[in-house]
């Protein structure tokens, strides 16, 4: 039983201390691949420098929208050359969050859009960013296509967006706030075929119960896929393999 991790941030100082041995032991067990999502070019070279360095290590390229304050958006024509390298699979993450809310919407807007764009010139998958912004991250994307490759992470919007997303090509994922208790993502999970769906942790965040609050990294996959697996009533085993399939496919991973 192997597991693709479809969405993590190895590259953050919170791994410094251990990065390498946690990695080589993460590549050694149930773990056939990981895609680190950078936020800025920085950390989408550092991502670049990860794949370099491990086989099974992947980088999507992109800028986060609470990370593009004092950005120009002509830095994002950079993605251009960066998504030329052999092992960058994606643009992102990419998008709009109201959360954090730390750039006016329409920076935002133009960072997603541009980004957007240079996925769907060069048919490069495009990983989503969406936080408390569920209809203005949605009005972008039905500007831009009606057609995609590429997912929507820590996916928290409705069931009915989600199918609706997935009509335009898109994957939907779940992290680890799956395990919390009261969460509201049972009903998502339950609906959003199989077929359509991605795993991640998000590293370092979201850490599934039982470790919720500590430092998340890609071991804790099997936990989200076995809470997948009990909501959905099929065998862990069947999350495992239909997600790393979907994953290779998105992402053309051999």
């Amino acid at each position: 039983m192997k597991f693709f991790e479809s969405h993590a941030h190895l590259y953050f100082e919170d791994y410094d201390a251990d990065r390498e041995q946690m990695i080589e032991e993460l590549l050694a067990s149930d773990i056939e691949g990981i895609l680190n999502a950078g936020v800025d070019l920085r950390t989408s070279e550092q991502c670049i420098s990860l794949t370099e360095k491990y086989k099974k290590m992947y980088a999507a390229c992109g800028f986060h929208p609470n990370d593009i304050n004092g950005v120009n958006i002509s830095e994002v024509e950079a993605l251009k050359t960066l998504i030329q390298h052999e092992k960058v699979v994606a643009v992102g993450e990419a998008g709009i969050d109201l959360y954090r809310d730390r750039a006016p919407l329409d920076v935002q807007r133009k960072f997603f859009i541009r980004q957007l764009e240079i996925a769907l010139e060069n048919d490069v998958p495009v990983i989503v960013h969406s936080r408390s912004a569920e209809d203005e991250t949605l009005e972008v994307i039905d500007q831009i296509s009606n057609k995609y490759r590429g997912v929507f992470h820590c996916y928290a919007g409705s069931t009915e967006n989600a199918l609706r997303l997935i009509g335009k090509g898109f994957y939907i994922s779940f992290t680890g706030n799956i395990t919390y208790k009261n969460n509201d993502r049972e009903d998502v999970v339950k609906n959003v075929p199989l077929e359509n769906m991605l795993l991640e942790t998000d590293s370092p965040f979201l850490s599934p119960v039982p470790f919720r609050g500590k430092r998340n990294d890609p071991s804790k996959l099997k936990i989200i896929a076995g809470k997948i697996a009990e909501i959905k009533c099929v065998s862990i085993e069947e999350i495992a393999a239909v997600t790393l399939d979907n994953s290779k496919k998105l992402f053309k991973i051999n």
